[in-house]
Order: structure tokens, then sequence, then C-alpha cells
């Protein structure tokens, strides 16, 4: 399957609900667009190293920011960040957490592999939309990326 336009942010979600409420917030910021979602840790692995089914996708079209949820099938998100982190290619890729988790455990593994933020996911639907949203915003206008 390949992949031909240039996503700058890509959502790791396995929970549709969630992954709709996402895109929402994103589409507040016009953001949508310039996203790809993936709904495990295999696919996500694969888009970012452009290698199984994306393999066409153009390694020199950067992301800026991947949103990785924790509890994924097969692959889970602490794992899919230890790997985007050990890889030099995309050690510097920011990576934010979006979990329900508020766990210290989970907070402090997250920080330790090198996580850049660790969003906990509100109970409170407006209020989900806005801490998404302002993520989304921040890491693709503000932030200078390396």
């Amino acid at each position: 399957m390949p992949y031909n336009y240039p996503a700058e942010m890509l959502i790791v979600e396995d929970n549709p609900d969630d992954a709709e409420l996402i895109l929402r917030a994103f589409n507040k910021h016009n953001l949508s667009d310039r996203l790809y979602l993936a709904e495990n840790g295999e696919d996500a692995l694969d888009f970012i190293f452009c290698t199984g089914k994306f393999s066409e996708r153009n390694p020199d079209i950067p992301l800026r920011v991947v949103f990785l949820d924790l509890k994924l099938p097969g692959l889970d998100g602490m794992e899919v960040l230890r790997r985007i982190k050990d890889n030099p290619k995309t050690r510097k890729l920011p990576v934010v957490i979006i979990s329900s988790s508020r766990e210290a455990p989970d907070i402090k593994s997250a920080y330790d592999l090198g996580a850049n933020s660790y969003v906990v996911k509100p109970v409170d639907f407006s209020n989900f939309m806005e801490a998404i949203s302002a993520s989304g915003y921040y890491w693709m206008f503000l932030n200078e990326s390396p």
C-alpha cells in the first residue's frame, strides 16, 4: 500500500473513539491533512522507518511529532518509544505520550525512554479536545525542530 501524501504527524491510537476525538481536535487547527493514523505499534514503526507496507513512503519527508498511546495491541507503546529513541535517525523525533494511565511507573518509564511529553487523556470530552488541540498546535507551529 503506497503512501502518497506528506504527513508531518503520526498518531498511534488503537481506540477508534479516542482516534476520532484526536482527529477532531487537530481539525480545529487545520492539522488533519498533515497526519497519518496507525492503529498498532507495528504499523507505527513501519511508517516511521519506511518499511513493510510503508516501504514506498518517502523518508526525506520527516515527521515533526508522534502522538503515541501506550496500551496498544501487539507491540506496546513503550516498545515503540524505545525503538524510536534507540535509533540514531529518529532519536530526536519528538514523541508525545497520550495515555489514560496516571500511574507513576508508566510516566517515569516513558520519560526514562525519552518521551518529550506525557498527556493523560482526560475523561471529560472538552478537556480532552483542548489538551490534544493545544499539544498538536504546539508541536506543529511553536516548537522548533532540530
